[in-house]
C-alpha cells in the first residue's frame, strides 16, 4: 500500500508517466485476479447489462462511488491503531477524511499530504504484511461504508456473466482486498514499488488518477479482449471523465457538481445514493435503486483513541 495518498488531479491529457502507471496497474490487477433523482431515461431502452456478453465488463471508481469516504483515510486509521504512526498524524487523517465526506470532492493538497505521509509510513514493510492488515481494516472501517445501491449495480454485471473491476488511486493491494471481499473480479490501483516483497517508498509511474485511470482501463481492456463500447464505467468525480468517456455506458454515481453538469450535457445516466430519494430505474435491477442509503453530510470522525 505504499502508495497511500497521491491524488494530484491532472486536467491535461495522459503523459508518459500516466501511461506507465496505467499499464502497471492493469498488469497488477490481472495477476491478482488470477491469483486468487436522478435523471429520467427512455422507457424502451435495451436490457443492460447484456447477459453473456463476454466482450463487456464494468469499471467502478471506489471512493464515494462504491464506498462512502476515502479508502486511503480508513486505511490510515487502521494503521494508527496498529501504531504505525503518531496521534498527530491520525488527527491529520481525520481532518482530511471529514473534509472529504462533507465536501464530497477530492482536495489536491490533502491528498498530496496523505500520499507523502503514507509512502514514508509503509517504506520498509513487507507487501504481505500490509495485505494481511488490509483484510482486518476492511472489516473494521470499510465494510459498513459500502453503498448498497452501487453494490447492486456491480452485482448486476456479475450476474450477467461480466467481469467487474475497481479502478482507484488507492494502493492496488488495498483495492484488491476490497474487490475480493465484494466478490468482484479484481482491482486496478496505484502500484507501489517493492523489491523482494518490501516497499521502497516509491511509486511505479504516478498515482492512478485522472488520465492514468483511463490508461489503466484501456490497457486492461486490450489484454482481456474487451470492447470498450460495450463496457460500463461508474464514478462520482469529474476527475474520472477521461475513464467514463472511454466506455459506451458511462454512469455518474453520487456525482460532484462538475461531473453532474458534464453528465447532463452528455446525456449520461446519473444515480445519487447520498440521500433517501428513490433512484430512477435505468434498466438495471430494482435492488440498485432500493439500495440507496442516507449519507451526504456527516460529522467528523473521532480523532483517536487513547493509547493503552
Amino acid at each position: 500500500m505504499a502508495a497511500l495518498g497521491w491524488l494530484t488531479p491532472r486536467r491535461r491529457s495522459a503523459t508518459a508517466r500516466s501511461v506507465l502507471a496505467g499499464e502497471a496497474s492493469a498488469e497488477a490487477a490481472r495477476k491478482s485476479s488470477q491469483d486468487a433523482v436522478v435523471q429520467d431515461v427512455p422507457t424502451q431502452e435495451p436490457e443492460f447489462p447484456v447477459l453473456g456478453d463476454e466482450k463487456a465488463a464494468a469499471f467502478f471508481d471506489l471512493d464515494n462511488t462504491v464506498m462512502q469516504g476515502a479508502a486511503l483515510f480508513h486505511f490510515g486509521r487502521g494503521l494508527y491503531k496498529r501504531k504505525f504512526f503518531e496521534t498527530r498524524d491520525l488527527a491529520k487523517f481525520a481532518w482530511q477524511q471529514a473534509w472529504f465526506r462533507l465536501a464530497g470532492v477530492e482536495d489536491p493538497e490533502h491528498m498530496q499530504d496523505a500520499r507523502d505521509s503514507a509512502l514514508s509510513i509503509v517504506k520498509g514493510h513487507r507487501v504481505s504484511e500490509l495485505m494481511s492488515i488490509g483484510e482486518e481494516i476492511y472489516d473494521e472501517y470499510m465494510a459498513e461504508r459500502i453503498w448498497p445501491g452501487t453494490r447492486a449495480l456491480a452485482q448486476a454485471h456479475l450476474d450477467a456473466g461480466q467481469k467487474v473491476w475497481l479502478v482507484t488511486a488507492a494502493p492496488v493491494e488495498i483495492a484488491t482486498v476490497i474487490a475480493r471481499r465484494l466478490g468482484l473480479t479484481g482491482a486496478l490501483g496505484t502500484v507501489a514499488e517493492s523489491i523482494d516483497g518490501v516497499y521502497t517508498g516509491r511509486l511505479v509511474g504516478e498515482p492512478l488518477h485522472g488520465p492514468a485511470k483511463a490508461e489503466a482501463v484501456r490497457a486492461l481492456a486490450a489484454a482481456e479482449g474487451l470492447d470498450l463500447s460495450r463496457c460500463a464505467a461508474y464514478s462520482d468525480s469529474h476527475n474520472d471523465i477521461p475513464m467514463l468517456s472511454l466506455v459506451g455506458h458511462p454512469y455518474a454515481i453520487n456525482p460532484d457538481t462538475k461531473l453532474r453538469k458534464h453528465a447532463r450535457a452528455q446525456d449520461w445516466r446519473l444515480r445519487d445514493y447520498r440521500t433517501a430519494r428513490k433512484a430512477a430505474k435505468v434498466g438495471l435491477p430494482a435492488a440498485a435503486g432500493v439500495g440507496a442509503v442516507a449519507g451526504g453530510t456527516a460529522a467528523a470522525i473521532a480523532l483517536h483513541r487513547r493509547r493503552r
